[in-house]
């Protein structure tokens, strides 16, 4: 049996070029993330088990691969960490108070999330900076921009991390100058050295709440993602909660508070003066004058809530000195990412738009504020959540409602409160083929000049694969509607 990790070493000293294969490490979750976490450090010659509480075909796909590659797979383990276990390396799936993570806490191993591992296994002397992105709603999208506004300076640079692209893939073969990460509030918890350029905090409303157990906990994961940043911290002016998390921060010396804004800019702030993006926070003479970044125009989809996204993008490739040209170039370049307010066509005067990534109310509610007038498609899995608000702040907007999944009487029970006089369809078909359904009635309620929106403000496991594949059966059922006209491509 491996021996505990004596007293005179530490996994506080660890990092890429360290003798790795002194070290017998636990990864926790064989998914995209566990899997590239485990082939890493098998790389660097560690004694790996991995451990998943799942057993089925893709597991057990993953589960081949690892083994033939010298890893011990323990599939179907929901228990403590693995007799001799000196590291701890969990996927953000599962939850802090997962048995594997408390036993492990228990018994002093120490715990490592995957960017904590990224962060450790950079190139020495030859690391990328690292640009990081979080916030309960945006961060795909503002990090994609990110990526452009970077591309368009010339910076050899990629978008990882929660976006689908293995951070740890990325630092262990890529040569970059830097890497525009989405960071996702579960990958935050076992974060300890991890010390980017800049950071930002988008937006916080109730969001995994089912993960963290509380929203204290869960603004508190938020939080660290401004831990020991270097040179801004970049906060929502609109939301005062990112505010006191930047002013709460244990930073670096001299890194500065910098704000973005859908009004006028203050000091050390970027904003909107005359449908105009402009910076008053990286240039020289920032309490007399403003640098011209762009247009609202170069935004697209062009959005209030993605006018904010472009403006914080901004902020984090202004933080790396990127020239504000780029910031232009790189909006006007950027493709928008599918099933975030996406227009799938027109049909009959009617606008039809996918916007299935809005997995929660506040990510709904963002969505419903860019039309009027609207027929909502929503529900799926609620997640804990309350649409009150929401409800109350669309409801003059809404011609019609079409509820689906799972939790759709949550949502109908807030439309009966706050929206009683306002049209619901209910469909109660459990499988993918309601989604036709859905399409047909809320074609039934919609009138030309309407908007047909599907932004759910739930999950979709219960009914779909995920909400990509959810996107897809609305694009789709709404294409074989009669008289269907698609969307003219957008200009580069």
């Amino acid at each position: 049996m491996t021996q505990p990790a004596s007293a005179d070493r530490t996994a506080d000293d660890l990092h890429r070029d360290s003798d790795w294969s002194a070290w017998s490490v636990a990864v926790a979750g064989i998914g995209v993330a566990g899997f590239a976490c485990a082939d890493a450090l098998m790389q660097l010659g560690a004694r790996v088990t991995i451990i998943d509480s799942g057993d089925g075909d893709r597991q057990r796909e993953r589960a081949g691969i690892l083994e033939a590659l010298g890893a011990t797979v323990l599939l179907g383990h929901d228990g403590g960490v693995p007799s001799g276990t000196e590291l701890l390396v969990v996927s953000p799936g599962l939850r802090p108070s997962a048995p594997v993570i408390v036993d492990a806490l228990d018994r002093g191993i120490p715990v490592w999330g995957e960017l904590e591992l990224a962060w450790r296994l950079r190139r020495p002397g030859a690391a990328a900076a690292w640009l990081c992105v979080t916030g309960t709603n945006g961060k795909t999208t503002t990090t994609l921009m990110l990526e452009s506004i970077l591309r368009a300076a010339g910076h050899r640079t990629v978008a990882a991390g929660n976006i689908g692209h293995s951070l740890v893939d990325v630092v262990m073969h890529d040569e970059l100058d830097v890497i525009a990460i989405e960071v996702g509030a579960p990958q935050l918890p076992f974060v300890h050295t991890m010390s980017p350029v800049a950071s930002v905090c988008l937006n916080i409303a109730d969001d995994h709440i089912d993960h963290f157990g509380s929203m204290e906990d869960y603004v508190a994961a938020k939080a660290r993602i401004y831990e020991r940043t270097q040179s801004a911290a970049v906060y929502n002016v609109q939301d005062d909660v990112t505010l006191r998390l930047v002013q709460e921060a244990d930073v670096v010396e001299g890194c500065r508070a910098i704000g973005f804004t859908l009004g006028a800019p203050a000091l050390s702030m970027l904003g909107v003066v005359d449908e105009l993006l402009v910076d008053r926070a990286f240039i020289a003479d920032r309490v007399e004058s403003a640098q011209e970044l762009g247009s609202v125009h170069d935004v697209r989809p062009l959005a209030p809530h993605n006018v904010a996204n472009a403006l914080a993008a901004a902020a984090l490739a202004r933080a790396f000195g990127v020239p504000a040209t780029a910031v232009r170039d790189g909006l006007r370049a950027f493709t928008p990412a599918d099933h975030r307010i996406a227009t799938v066509g027109s049909v009959a005067g009617v606008t039809y738009v996918d916007d299935s990534k809005a997995t929660n109310a506040h990510a709904a509610q963002t969505s419903l504020s860019a039309y009027d007038p609207i027929v909502w498609i929503a529900g799926g899995m609620a997640k804990g959540q309350e649409f009150d608000d929401l409800v109350r702040s669309a409801s003059s907007r809404l011609r019609g409602v079409v509820l689906l999944g799972v939790d759709r009487d949550v949502v109908g029970q807030a439309l009966t409160r706050h929206a009683p006089d306002v049209p619901v369809i209910v469909v109660e078909t459990p499988d993918t083929g309601a989604m036709a359904e859905v399409v047909q009635h809320a074609a039934s309620l919609a009138e030309p000049g309407d908007t047909v929106l599907l932004a759910p403000g739930c999950a979709s496991w219960d009914m779909f694969r995920d909400y990509t594949d959810r996107g897809r059966q609305f694009a789709d059922a709404v294409s074989a509607l009669p008289g269907f006209i698609a969307p003219e491509p957008i200009a580069p």
